[in-house]
């Protein structure tokens, strides 16, 4: 197993921090490490519209260092979107 530098909960927390909106409309929001994929899996949910997003390390380092995770930003405007019904 590799090493983690953080956990799941540092990383919930941050990527909530940091898109606080998220709580705001209501999307749950569940964070997991990928052994296979070697990334972490960030899944937003919200009635029956699911999203899976995977965060590289250095990318979640970032976020836990307090810089904006840009990547998963846009998966979060995208979800966003399609649950108010405009598509993507």
């Amino acid at each position: 197993m590799d090493y983690f530098m953080h956990d799941k909960k540092e990383l919930c927390e941050a990527i909530v921090s940091l898109y606080p909106d998220i709580g705001v409309c209501g999307i749950d929001l569940k964070v997991e490490y990928d052994e296979p994929k070697k990334a972490w899996a960030v899944h937003l949910h919200r009635d029956d519209h699911h999203l899976t997003h995977y965060i590289e390390n250095t990318e979640a380092d970032n976020c836990l260092d307090g810089k904006q995770c840009v990547s998963l930003g846009l998966e979060i405007a995208q979800l966003k979107k399609h649950i108010e019904g405009e598509g993507f």
